[in-house]
């Protein structure tokens, strides 16, 4: 079975995770820039990254090579409004710009985030996501990039995994900005939703080009365990929406597709979080649901093999994630189950040991065959009937990989960040074949 005929074969990165020039031509920096030391593995920041700054010609023309049909990256707030609110950039707008028409001429779909956890530092020194001005300094930020760029870009994403840089980043102390107040989630939750909601919004308004939008959460997939009896998956969904997954899931999903707050969040924030003309506000329709997934979560039962979620033995990528192929098959049926909207992948892949070879090159057979595995689950979505229109592999190449520092290589592409040079691994000339066919020999 060949995927759909206009299936949109990407990859993805994130600006704080690949730009680097962290302080040049009139950029202000972000949470990450600043307040990394202390925080992270190896004390490594993001200032250099990727240098992609510099070198994002060369990174499109390995794009083009490979045969991609979409690229996911995000703006960096701070590039564009240097102190997140006033002044603009005009270098920073130019760069984007330069971005897009080099996409466009070597066939590839951009796909603009955003908002991908990098805050510009003068707006957390004035509250950042606790300061209940944000959703309208972050529809102000839409609107000049949309201007800028919506004449040449129609696939948009509004915000980056909520759920992370609220939960790891305001309640865990983990992620920018490395703070731990869980009082902090009522607003925090708000404010991100409601910029969210502002943004969609602004980018209706402006665009030039007719509009995709669309959302990039992730959260914990539950799969049936043992067997896929009509009661075990009702138990992963339920785990998957309403228990362990909720958080994650339909707290930041229901209100924003459903119009209505989950039980939990009602329990935890008060039933009166919203009012009810902001969730009419919240509640605007989305072109498609995009979705980070990366393992699935067992729905075990008491006294099972199954053991943290997982079963005993699992194998893991280099972030101990396990490896469980089905977790896009489920993700995919159950987020169409409950919102009923076209998927998009737009983040799965993983970290490897990946290091240059004796020939000069990268062999990553792991992850060739986790993405073939992954891949395979998708086919079965798509024979099943769910709408899935694309897969966006994380991530194009090696980066900077948050509190992880550069220690994780995520990356169909090589980086040795001593000299910047690029080697496509072996997984890339392979992705190339699978786009090349639109999967049909998978």
């Amino acid at each position: 079975m060949e995927f759909p005929k206009d299936f949109l074969w990407g990859a993805a990165s994130a600006a704080a995770q690949v730009e680097g020039a962290w302080n040049e031509d009139g950029r202000g920096p972000s949470i990450w820039d600043v307040l990394y030391p202390g925080h992270t593995k190896y004390n490594e920041g993001p200032l250099q990254a990727c240098d992609h700054y510099h070198r994002y010609r060369e990174d499109v023309a390995l794009m083009k090579k490979m045969g991609l049909k979409s690229y996911r990256f995000s703006v960096s707030w701070s590039r564009i409004l240097p102190d997140g609110t006033e002044k603009i950039n005009q270098k920073g707008i130019e760069f984007y710009q330069s971005l897009v028409r080099e996409l466009k001429a070597a066939g590839i779909e951009p796909m603009v985030t955003l908002y991908h956890w990098d805050l510009p530092y003068a707006l957390y020194l004035q509250g950042g996501w606790k300061n209940p001005q944000i959703p309208d300094w972050f529809a102000a930020y839409t609107k000049i990039v949309v201007e800028a760029l919506s004449d040449q870009v129609q696939y948009w994403m509004t915000l980056n995994e909520p759920q992370c840089f609220v939960g790891i980043g305001h309640l865990q102390g983990r992620h920018a900005p490395f703070l731990d107040e869980p009082a902090s989630l009522r607003p925090v939750t708000r404010h991100v939703l409601l910029a969210h909601a502002k943004a969609v919004q602004t980018i209706r308004q402006y665009a030039k080009l007719p509009p995709k939008v669309g959302y990039a959460p992730t959260g914990p997939v539950f799969s049936p365990c043992g067997d896929e009896s009509e009661a075990a998956i009702a138990e992963a969904y339920h785990r998957t929406m309403e228990v362990e997954g909720c958080y994650s899931i339909s707290w930041w999903c229901d209100p924003v597709l459903l119009g209505r707050v989950p039980e939990p969040m009602a329990k935890a924030l008060g039933a009166d979080v919203f009012t009810p003309q902001e969730l009419e506000l919240l509640h605007q329709p989305l072109d498609y649901l995009g979705f980070n997934v990366y393992n699935a979560c067992a729905a075990q039962q008491p006294g099972s093999e199954y053991t943290a979620n997982t079963w005993q033995g699992s194998p893991r990528t280099a972030m101990e994630w396990p490896i469980t192929p089905d977790c896009i098959y489920w993700a995919i049926r159950f987020l169409n189950q409950r919102y009923g909207r076209p998927i998009l992948i737009t983040e799965n892949g993983m970290a490897n040991t990946d290091f240059v070879m004796l020939d000069g090159k990268v062999h990553d057979p792991q992850r060739i065959d986790y993405v073939h595995r992954h891949l395979l689950a998708a086919r079965r979505a798509l024979q099943e009937g769910y709408p899935l229109i694309g897969y966006t592999y994380w991530s194009i190449m090696d980066n900077y990989e948050w509190a992880e520092g550069y220690s994780k290589r995520f990356g169909l592409i090589y980086v040795d960040y001593r000299t910047m040079e690029r080697i496509p691994k072996d997984s890339a000339a392979w992705y190339a074949h699978v786009i090349a066919t639109n999967g049909s020999e998978l």
